[in-house]
């Protein structure tokens, strides 16, 4: 990934999103920053429409809407970033988070997990613990 703030945003090996899609916004950050903060337009919103991305397959396309349904709003998937003091790297970061959040909701689901019986020697670990424990409360409750 470059540090260009602008131009197309890749995403995966085969999967770019291209400049035209995404949306910029730019409003006033909050926070510390002295006399600056009040008049530079230092935060950055991202937003783009992931389900209208060129160049996705319907597979792609299912899973995005499955990962992204509950941060679309309309569609639209929208990331902010004002932890910098410098627009440019607001939109930095903007840029790198929105390619982590779609990259992430682009991958396929890890392979189910094979269940294993127990080996003899752990279950008979087990056993012999359980017999040990009982052997002591056992022992407590007798005075002589």
């Amino acid at each position: 990934m470059t540090d260009d703030a602008s131009g197309d945003l890749p995403v995966t090996g085969s999967v770019v999103v291209p400049a035209g899609a995404l949306s910029w916004r730019f409003s006033r950050s909050s926070g510390p920053g002295g006399q600056g903060v009040n008049t530079a337009d230092s935060r950055v919103e991202l937003s783009v429409a992931p389900l209208e991305l060129p160049g996705l397959s319907d597979p792609h396309r299912a899973r995005l809407a499955a990962r992204l349904g509950d941060r679309l709003v309309e569609g639209v998937l929208t990331i902010a970033a004002s932890e910098h003091r410098q627009q440019l790297r607001n939109r930095q970061a903007a840029r790198e988070r929105m390619a982590a959040v779609l990259r992430a909701a682009l991958a396929p689901p890890a392979p189910a997990r094979r269940r294993t019986k127990p080996t003899r020697g752990s279950q008979e670990r087990r056993i012999q613990a359980k017999k040990q424990r009982g052997q002591l409360k056992k022992q407590r409750g007798s005075w002589d």
